[in-house]
Parts: C-alpha cells; structure tokens; sequence
C-alpha cells in the first residue's frame, strides 16, 4: 500500500521481486484502487458541497494557496513564482513567510477565496490528492490544477470543473484568465455547474483502504499472482 507519488518513494527500488501479491494506491490501474477522493451522484441536497455555486458575497480573495513541503526544486514553486508576478496569491502554510492557516480552518478560510491552487508536489499518472477533492472542490472554490495532464484529471472530473496550468502558455496567460473570471461573474459561476449533479467523497485514512483490502480478498478467491518488479510498474 502506497500514496505517496514515484518521486517520494525511492525505496521501492530497493524491494525484491515477486515480494508483494497485490498492490493498493491511488493509481486506477492497482489491484485495489483507493483514489483520495472521487465523485459520486447527488441523491440528496445536503450532499456535501451543499447547493448550487457557493455565495459570490463570501469570496473576499482570488487565489489562495496552502502547502507546507516547500521546496523551490518543484515545478509548483516554480510556477507559483511565476504566477505571482501577475496576480496576487495568499499563501499558507507551516514555516518561512507563509501565513498560519486561521484558526477558522482551511476549508472556511480557501471557502473565501475565487481560486485555489491545487498543485501537487510531483506529476505522475492518476496522483491527484486532498489538494483537488477536500481543499478546492469540497471548500466551494475553482481548482487551478499542476498534476498529470489534463486528460488525466478528465477520467475523474468533469472538464469544466477546473482550470489547467498546462491551458495556458505561460503562467502571465493564465493570471489573465484568473482576473478575467473575476470580472465576469457569469462565466466564472459555470465551474459549478458538476455541484448539480455530483457531491465529493474525500476518502477517509486509514480504515478505508483496509475495508477495500478486506473486500477484495472475499472477491479474489484462488487467484495466486505477485509483482515481479513494484518500481517498474509504479515509476511507469
């Protein structure tokens, strides 16, 4: 069982072949997938995010960002420097200039913002984490997404419910697009267009994925199998 990204796990290099049977991760094409968060059906209006698109009034801020594990090696540093030298972003998070997340919490606090960047600390096939499901979509805000490529992000989300860095050829393209939306409320408002239809699961750690585990050995019956090489198939 593995969630963090191929860039955060070099020990897997190190493993034996044939050591493990089955593999659970976030990645769709694992033995039994556990994403951190997906979509579901909306059955009932309390589903959470509640309603239609959250109260403009609320949104005093632009672009938010939250992130602790900062290091300026990253293509999301890289970019956020980028980014904020046409548009102004509100970093939080543990250490350096950043600010505290108040004492209201993370979801209230992006909740007040337009945008929140949900970039992720490394770009592989299918990691998408909490920074998408829980702290943009959940919180009622539009994602500004640095992960996989787009067509990824589309297997799990409708295309229209967040915007990719990777639409615009520069990050200067992009801000103009941000402050764009914030003149036309109309347009921005389509972003929640999948709050008719869908409501946002965040996956629940750790009792979760050994549920999942626990009801893909009843499905499994005699089924012998093993890896042969875990980093080849991971790092892919």
């Amino acid at each position: 069982m593995n969630f963090e990204s191929p860039s955060h796990s070099p020990g897997l290099r190190s493993l034996a072949g044939h050591l493990f049977n089955w593999t659970l991760s976030y990645r769709a094409d694992s033995d039994v997938f556990v994403p951190y968060g997906y979509l579901y059906p909306r059955t009932h209006p309390s589903d959470q995010p509640r309603g239609l698109v959250p109260p403009l009034s609320r949104k005093r801020g632009l672009v938010a960002w939250v992130v602790s594990n900062w290091d300026e090696r990253q293509a999301r540093v890289r970019y956020y420097h980028q980014l904020r030298q046409h548009v102004s972003v509100d970093v939080f998070g543990k250490g350096g200039t950043r600010r505290p997340v108040p004492d209201i919490g993370l979801l209230h606090t992006v909740a007040r913002y337009k945008f929140y960047l949900a970039f992720e600390n490394s770009q592989h096939l299918d990691y998408i984490t909490e920074k998408l499901w829980r702290n943009s979509l959940l919180a009622g805000t539009v994602p500004v997404v640095l992960g996989p490529d787009r067509a990824n992000y589309e297997r799990f989300v409708p295309r229209g419910a967040f915007i990719h860095v990777d639409d615009f050829p520069s990050a200067s393209a992009l801000a103009a697009y941000l402050l764009f939306l914030d003149r036309n409320p109309t347009v921005y408002r389509r972003y929640f267009h999948w709050r008719r239809s869908y409501a946002v699961h965040i996956t629940s750690f750790w009792d979760e994925p050994w549920c999942r585990a626990c009801q893909a050995v009843q499905r499994a019956g005699d089924r012998p199998q093993s890896k042969r090489n875990l980093a080849r198939w991971f790092e892919r």
